[in-house]
């Protein structure tokens, strides 16, 4: 069974898959999409699927602003 993918080819995640990435858990990525922090798409079902550019995005963000050197005055 392949994953979802949108109109432009992109695939779609699952909540459990976003938690997995972020290391948290999948009602907190829901959320995250209630609060508009995420980008969210709805199946035809109701389900919650998020795009993984997005979603790679954020990560690469986070990773990014945790890595940075912190300033001492």
């Amino acid at each position: 069974m392949s994953a979802p993918t949108t109109t432009s080819n992109e695939r779609l995640l699952t909540p459990g898959e976003v938690a997995t990435l972020f290391r948290v858990d999948p009602k907190t990525v829901t959320r995250w999409a209630s609060a508009g922090r995420i980008g969210s798409i709805r199946t035809p079902g109701g389900h919650r699927r998020f795009r993984e550019s997005e979603v790679r995005g954020m990560l690469a963000d986070l990773t990014s602003e945790a890595t940075l050197p912190t300033r001492h005055p």
